[in-house]
C-alpha cells in the first residue's frame, strides 16, 4: 500500500479526485474505480491525472468512475484552475492536452475559467429513432464525447435517471452509447440536465453536455450565440461559437471551477 496525494476538485457540482505523476493506463484505470469510491474512497464522478507536458502546456487525463477513458469539459477546466494555482502553467492562456486534441484554456477571474473545444461537425438535428415515451425530437452530436440533447416540457419534475437510462444505451446512438442532456429554454436560458456515461446517473453539471445543448439549440435555430446555460445545480456558463452548417467552429466555454480539499489515501 502506498499514500497518494490528491486534491477534490468541483466544476458546478460534477466533483473529481485530481492526482499528478506518471502512471500507466491500466493503473489509472484501477485508480479510478478505487478513488472516485462514493463508499471507500473521496467519491467523485472521475478521476484527474494532470502533468507539465513542456513548454508551458499541461497533460490531462480523464477516466470516468468505472474506469473507462474518456474527455471531459468540467474536469478538464477543473485541472486549468488547479495546474494554475500550482504554478504548472503561466499567467494568461496556455495550452491543455486532452484526449480530445490540445485546448487553450485561462482562468478569467476566482473560479472562472474559459476553455475552447473541439470543433463539431456532422450534427444530426432531428437524429432519428424509435424512441421513448415522452421524448420527440432528439438532436445528436459530438462535443469531444457524443451527446444526445432533448428539448423537454417539465425539466423539473422528469425522471432523468430512468430515462436517461433508456436513451444512453439506444442502438440508435451507436455500440458505445451516448450522454444524454435534457433541456429547455427558459428567459433567454437554456437549463440543462445530464445523464452521463460511465458515472451512469445524472451530475450537476457536465462541461460536454453543456457545449452540445447550446450547439444543438444554437442550429437549430432556438436560441443565439453566446449562449447563457444553467446546470442542475443552479451555477451559470457561458459557450461562444460560430455556426457552420451541420456543426460549428471556435466554441469557446466558460463555468465555475473550484479546489474543495486536498489530503491523502492509502492506495
Amino acid at each position: 500500500m502506498q499514500k497518494i496525494k490528491f486534491w477534490k476538485m468541483s466544476g458546478a457540482g460534477n466533483d473529481f479526485v485530481l492526482i499528478t505523476g506518471r502512471r500507466g493506463t491500466a493503473a489509472l484505470k484501477r485508480l479510478a474505480v478505487k478513488l472516485c469510491s462514493r463508499r471507500t474512497g473521496a467519491g467523485t464522478d472521475g478521476l484527474l491525472c494532470v502533468n507539465g507536458a513542456g513548454r508551458g502546456a499541461v497533460s490531462v487525463r480523464y477516466f470516468n468512475s468505472d474506469g473507462s477513458e474518456a474527455f471531459c469539459g468540467n474536469g478538464s477546466r477543473c485541472s486549468a484552475l488547479w495546474a494554475r494555482a500550482n504554478r504548472l502553467a503561466k499567467a494568461g492562456r496556455f495550452t491543455l492536452r486532452t484526449s480530445a486534441g490540445d485546448l487553450e484554456a485561462e482562468v478569467t477571474g476566482r473560479g472562472r475559467v474559459r476553455m475552447s473545444m473541439p470543433d463539431v461537425r456532422g450534427a444530426s438535428l432531428r437524429h432519428r429513432g424509435s424512441w421513448p415515451a415522452g421524448v420527440g425530437e432528439v438532436h445528436f452530436l459530438d462535443t469531444g464525447v457524443p451527446h444526445a440533447v432533448v428539448p423537454v416540457k417539465d425539466l423539473e419534475r422528469l425522471d432523468v435517471r430512468g430515462l436517461g437510462r433508456a436513451l444512453r444505451f439506444h442502438r440508435a446512438f451507436g455500440r458505445g452509447g451516448a450522454n444524454v442532456d435534457f433541456v429547455k429554454v427558459s428567459g433567454g436560458t437554456v437549463r440543462v440536465r445530464t445523464y452521463e456515461r460511465g458515472v451512469e446517473d445524472e451530475t450537476l453539471a457536465c462541461g460536454t453536455g453543456i457545449t452540445a445543448s447550446a450547439v444543438a439549440l444554437a442550429l437549430d435555430g432556438r436560441v443565439k450565440p453566446p449562449v447563457r446555460l444553467e446546470s442542475r445545480g443552479g451555477d451559470v456558463f457561458k459557450v461562444w461559437l460560430n455556426p457552420e452548417g451541420r456543426g460549428a467552429s471556435d466554441l469557446v466555454i466558460e463555468g465555475p471551477a473550484r479546489m474543495v480539499f486536498q489530503g491523502e489515501i492509502e492506495c
